[in-house]
């Protein structure tokens, strides 16, 4: 059973586990940092990357959701593939090279429940598999042996992976108890680096809270780090919206700011909900609009403030990212100008060290469409994990697959 510490301040926990290998797998020359975002709801692929070789096609399947074919963002040297028109800083990043399309991602016999596909992303399990440990759980555990009792330590003094925005994920569990600690919103981390803590009242249950918070000082070893870092800061890109107008931007704010202040942690989780689009995903009389778009908005923005700002800060030969979301959705919309949960949909790859281009095909489907047909497979959501493991993190071929508990090829994902 997870074990939870009292933080420095309320919503920053730290959750840790023992560790069952015995060797780290990591170079120890690397210093590459994973951002994932995770796109909470299903997100529909085929209209944040359209199909424009297929374009009548896709136009048949959702006329009441299709995008204009003229508002498609293009992309350079791919005439038949284009981007949502909400997200124009994503074109840009894939035009200079700094984003991988990859098409068709999913697992075989797709789960079409929000709880449990999700679970398969972050455990990394089959279909009919359950799995109590997260796939990045299981590299850190392997990664850093003897974890919690032995850190941290002068080769690791701060958190192994962080969570902005949220509870810890699933996605970092292990053996025993949870690799990571979590900063539940961006105030708290404001608060905890300007030296600030929410009021306490003079009553019992507020002597209560300032017991608990002295007691947090004292247990929690890693916030003080990560004020360190934090402070080491001054100045980000201007690229972001303003605080609260955007919540993605401002957790992947935190995060660059935490690279460039020097945490070595290796692994941050980020999200962004809204995408169970079942009805009026796009505005009725310009599909190009609407809540579907807006959000593919925000995503585009916040990648692209936080490329910037990795960029201004000079670490972004240290940092990928990449977007995930449980499911997509069907081929087909809905009579409610909805779709329903599907299966395969693209990913995003971004960052300096990206290969660029699209990896995979436009998907196909027959004329004769059902409202149960779904976009098929092309590549498994593990095989990028694979790529990250090996490409990115260098761990050994054997050691990737005792972490993802068997083989799977790498993509041409990382230059």
């Amino acid at each position: 059973m997870p074990v939870l510490l009292p933080a420095m301040i309320p919503g920053i926990s730290l959750r840790a586990m023992t560790s069952s290998f015995l060797r780290p797998m990591r170079d120890e020359g690397t210093d590459h940092v994973l951002v994932l975002i995770q796109l909470n709801g299903g997100n529909d692929g085929l209209n944040t990357v359209i199909p424009l070789q297929y374009y009548d096609a896709y136009h048949s399947a959702r006329s009441n959701i299709a995008i204009q074919e003229d508002k498609v963002l293009r992309l350079e040297g791919f005439d038949g593939t284009g981007l949502n028109p909400a997200m124009p800083e994503l074109q840009q990043l894939f035009n200079a090279g700094k984003l991988t399309i990859i098409q068709g991602v999913s697992y075989p016999q797709p789960n079409f429940s929000h709880f449990r596909a999700t679970d398969i992303w972050l455990t990394g399990a089959d279909a009919g598999q359950m799995l109590p440990t997260g796939w990045a759980g299981r590299y850190l555990d392997r990664e850093y042996p003897h974890f919690p009792q032995d850190y941290p330590n002068m080769q690791m003094p701060d958190p192994l992976a962080i969570q902005v925005g949220s509870l810890v994920s699933p996605a970092l569990q292990g053996p025993a108890l949870t690799m990571g600690m979590a900063i539940s919103n961006p105030t708290s981390f404001y608060d905890l680096i300007g030296d600030k803590a929410a009021p306490i009242s003079d009553s019992r249950a507020g002597d209560q809270l300032a017991y608990i918070r002295e007691m947090a000082v004292k247990t929690d070893q890693y916030a003080g780090v990560i004020k360190k870092a934090a402070q080491k800061v001054t100045k980000q890109s201007d690229k972001y919206p303003a605080a609260g107008k955007n919540p993605l931007a401002d957790q992947l704010k935190i995060v660059a700011r935490l690279v460039a202040g020097g945490l070595q942690t290796r692994i941050y989780l980020v999200s962004i909900g809204g995408f169970d689009t079942h009805a009026k995903q796009t505005d009725a009389t310009d599909t190009s609009t609407g809540v579907h778009g807006k959000l593919l908005g925000k995503l585009s923005e916040a990648i692209n403030a936080f490329q910037d700002d990795l960029t201004y800060l000079q670490v972004s030969d240290r940092v990928v990212g990449m977007t995930f979301s449980e499911f997509g959705r069907r081929i087909q919309s809905n009579a409610s100008g909805g779709t329903d949960h599907g299966a395969a949909a693209p990913v995003f790859v971004f960052g300096d060290g990206v290969k660029p281009g699209i990896v995979g095909e436009n998907p196909v489907w027959p004329s004769k469409l059902t409202v149960n047909d779904n976009l098929a497979m092309q590549y498994d959501f593990r095989a990028i994990y694979s790529t990250f493991l090996e490409k990115w993190f260098r761990t050994d071929q054997a050691a990737t697959e005792e972490v993802l508990l068997r083989k799977f090829a790498a993509l041409p994902l990382i230059s």
